[in-house]
């Protein structure tokens, strides 16, 4: 089965440690989910609403959105963090006759 990741990482301009933590982050997910991936990038110095809609405070940031459930890492990703690629494991099945 093929799962989908749905990213967004928050910045706050172009500086040579939020261009490193782009370029750790792409090479994470091309090699975790196969290319398979849909990454948006949101400066934060130009779009402050969306950090305020994003509850964001600390950069960079990064939410992923899918699979669900959603989660949140904050850094420059060189790292590999075991939850954001896991696949979905955190709704156990639902017991017969419920």
């Amino acid at each position: 089965m093929i799962i989908h990741h749905c990213f967004t990482l928050y910045i706050a301009g172009h500086t040579p440690y939020t261009e490193q933590a782009i370029v750790n982050l792409r090479h994470l997910c091309e090699t975790e989910t196969n290319g398979d991936y849909t990454l948006e990038i949101v400066d934060i110095l130009e779009h402050p609403d969306r950090a305020r809609e994003g509850k964001i405070l600390a950069i960079p940031t990064l939410i992923r959105e899918l699979p669900r459930p959603m989660r949140r890492l904050i850094g420059d990703f060189t790292k590999r963090s075991s939850s954001l690629f896991e696949p979905n494991l955190a709704y156990p099945p639902v017991p017969k006759g419920l």
